[in-house]
């Protein structure tokens, strides 16, 4: 009962740090806030593949982790951008923009929890990667001004519903044994982070970008592909006439 519980925990230490990180923001300590989503990113990570090690999986653990990544990777990412940037803006706009993150990102997970997906991929931009791009991108406010932010938050919003197909590494999975030194890892971590949190959080800013990136990309070879292959049939008919 015990093995069966503990994938749980990592879930709730995952809803936990985005617990964390929302009142870290609301103190002004955002770098540590942004640190706090990469771990709570860690332990979402890790709860999938220690489940699938120990054989504990289920519903409850499943509905659980959707539950938790709204709060870690949908208001938590969105709340620390808004107070950071979002203060000086139109606030029906700024609002607006706040609620549609995590609202695409509960319906991303809704629809991952009913929808048998495509192994090896995700359909639509994860939460947590798009969750990760926002709390990490807040932190570049000296130098990007808040309309930037605003389009790059309805973009995410947008892949994360889309039909785009991102790689799944979640299936990667850890031996049995690898199991017992997790939570040093996880410590190590930690206190890696909060010594150089801002640091950290830029540069783990680098591959989210480059995986939300993927899906742009994904996104503009099939209407091109579209385009292509709408040519070549209005070639067709013109033949045919």
């Amino acid at each position: 009962m015990i093995t069966k519980s503990i994938p749980n925990l990592f879930t709730l230490s995952n809803l936990f740090m985005g617990m964390i990180a929302i009142m870290l923001a609301m103190t002004g300590r955002y770098s540590l806030a942004s640190i706090m989503i990469i771990v709570a990113m860690l332990m979402d990570g890790l709860d999938g593949r220690v489940a699938r090690a120990l054989n504990a999986q289920s519903d409850f653990g499943k509905e659980l982790d959707s539950l938790s990544d709204v709060i870690s990777f949908g208001v938590a990412p969105a709340l620390i951008m808004y107070i950071i940037s979002f203060q000086n803006i139109q606030p029906g706009l700024a609002w607006t923009v706040t609620a549609i993150f995590p609202m695409c990102g509960a319906l991303r997970l809704a629809r991952f929890n009913v929808q048998s997906g495509i192994p090896g991929y995700f359909i639509g931009l994860p939460i947590p990667a798009a969750g990760g791009v926002v709390a990490t991108l807040a932190l570049f406010h000296n130098n990007i001004r808040a309309p930037y932010f605003i389009v790059t938050m309805l973009l995410l919003s947008y892949l994360m519903v889309s039909s785009v197909k991102y790689p799944n590494f979640k299936k990667v999975g850890i031996p049995k044994k690898a199991i017992a030194y997790a939570p040093v890892v996880i410590i190590v971590a930690i206190i890696v982070a909060v010594f150089f949190p801002e640091q950290i959080s830029k540069l783990v800013f680098i591959p989210l970008v480059l995986y939300a990136g993927y899906g742009l990309k994904q996104n503009f070879d099939r209407l091109l592909r579209r385009k292509k292959h709408h040519d070549e049939e209005a070639d067709e008919v013109f033949r045919s006439k």
